[in-house]
């Protein structure tokens, strides 16, 4: 009987994944309000049971009463932050928020299959995020100096990035020396320093006038990126870089900055790959090589590679159900290389609708960019857009082989604590711009009433 209950639920979390993923994009090509709150609710219908069927197969599958209390206490905490945040910022997006509540317990769900004890840790620090970060949009909306704030931002994240150089403070993993220790918590600055970035970058380019001002903005972002090689983060420089080379062709719609950008960024990788392969970029090597074929070096360096593809190819369509798989063979599953967890035990469909769902994101953050009037809040916006698909992207591509491995996190599905608690700032900035567009444009239609009904009033005859 269990097994057939467990059976059902997969199923039927395949059905509500498919479900939501659809109102995703039905939701942005709506301009019907009422039509867009029914779809919105659905959403939110959707996510709940596809959390409750997950969850249900965990507790019957492993017979542990505090599945069912960490359920109970997720769901307390989703509808409260949904209700409470509507509540306040009734200008903000409950498309942002949904999605954002999905991935959240996505991650929650693939995470208590993995490691119960990482489960509640990543439950804990986000949800401290969520109240901290729910203070973001106010300050969006009511600090006016953001945009004057320019060389704090870059000062003040350069030398964030420096501090991993701090001996007894920073220190290496995996290769790349990116992290921090802050008593018992580890950090990594780069996580944090990504926002700082999007905004000296927004400011800058408000700022520049002539080809000079670009010119210094340019050396002072390869500062950033600088700092990154130096740290043999080369993930996080490719997001830096991409970034940098979109906002700076969206800021002057010049296209010889968008093929020069890109021109130089593949340039500078073949050059570095053929003077510093075997000293600098030692451990990224490894990594090209396991890309390259992992299964001829599937037990050294490509058995990572190697389990991730098994997984994804063994799960198939439907996925072989939660606690089913051998998702925790793959090395460092929980972070890393989540999204093949998910693809073995929940599916490749739900695997490609997760996928559609960080497009739609993508969407979402590139739609609230494209309706800002002010230039700071849309190159900032989509600063945040390029960022969250440029990690996103780099993480699913290390994990199906499409590029090589980079060492990035899957935004608020993978564990990490730096990972989280930064994206969620990224959605509530993004929520705060979303609340400016939308008092905006409800200014804006009442200037237009306000003239029309100017222009619709006959005048007074001058009396002769």
């Amino acid at each position: 009987m269990i097994n057939l209950i467990c059976e059902v639920s997969k199923y039927l979390c395949l059905l509500f994944m498919i479900l939501y993923t659809v109102k995703c994009f039905s939701i942005m090509s709506s301009k019907d309000e009422e039509e867009n709150n029914s779809a919105l609710n659905k959403q939110i219908v959707y996510v709940f049971l596809i959390h409750f069927f997950c969850f249900l197969i965990l507790y019957l599958r492993l017979q542990q009463v505090k599945i069912l209390v960490f359920y109970g206490i997720q769901i307390f905490v989703a509808i409260f932050y949904m209700v409470i945040f509507h509540s306040i910022y009734k200008d903000s997006s409950r498309l942002l928020t949904n999605n954002m509540a999905f991935l959240l317990l996505v991650g929650y769900i693939i995470l208590t299959r993995l490691n119960f004890s990482l489960a509640v840790k990543q439950f804990i620090f986000a949800t401290v995020g969520l109240f901290i970060t729910s203070f973001i949009p106010i300050i969006i909306v009511k600090w006016k100096k953001l945009k004057d704030m320019g060389t704090l931002y870059g000062v003040v994240g350069i030398l964030f990035l420096l501090t991993v150089f701090v001996p007894g403070l920073g220190f290496s993993n995996y290769g790349s020396r990116n992290w921090i220790h802050i008593g018992k918590l580890s950090l990594q600055p780069m996580e944090f320093v990504k926002i700082l970035f999007v905004f000296f970058v927004a400011c800058m380019l408000v700022k520049a006038n002539t080809f000079k001002d670009l010119f210094v903005n340019a050396l002072i972002s390869a500062g950033f990126m600088g700092v990154l090689v130096l740290e043999k983060d080369l993930g996080a420089a490719v997001i830096f870089y991409i970034t940098y080379v979109f906002l700076v062709y969206l800021a002057t719609s010049r296209p010889i900055f968008l093929v020069g950008g890109v021109s130089l960024g593949v340039g500078a990788v073949l050059a570095a790959y053929a003077l510093f392969k075997d000293s600098l970029f030692a451990h990224v090597m490894v990594r090209v090589e396991a890309w390259r074929d992992p299964f001829a070096h599937i037990d050294t360096g490509g058995y990572q590679v190697s389990q991730s593809l098994f997984a994804i190819g063994t799960g198939g369509y439907t996925g072989s159900g939660l606690t089913l798989g051998k998702a925790g063979t793959i090395p460092v599953s929980e972070s890393d290389f989540i999204f093949s967890a998910i693809c073995e035990e929940m599916g490749v469909i739900f695997g490609l609708c997760l996928i559609l769902v960080i497009i739609s994101i993508f969407l979402s953050f590139v739609n609230v960019a494209m309706k800002c009037r002010r230039p700071f809040y849309k190159y900032a916006a989509f600063g945040f857009a390029t960022i969250y698909i440029v990690q996103s992207l780099l993480n699913l591509g290390g994990v199906t082989k499409f590029i090589p491995s980079t060492g990035v996190t899957l935004p608020l599905i993978s564990y990490g604590v730096s990972s989280v608690i930064s994206t969620l700032v990224i959605f509530t900035i993004v929520q705060g711009i979303c609340i400016i567009n939308n008092k905006e444009a409800v200014k804006y239609e009442k200037e237009k009433a306000r003239i029309r009904a100017n222009a619709a009033e006959p005048r007074r005859r001058i009396p002769q």
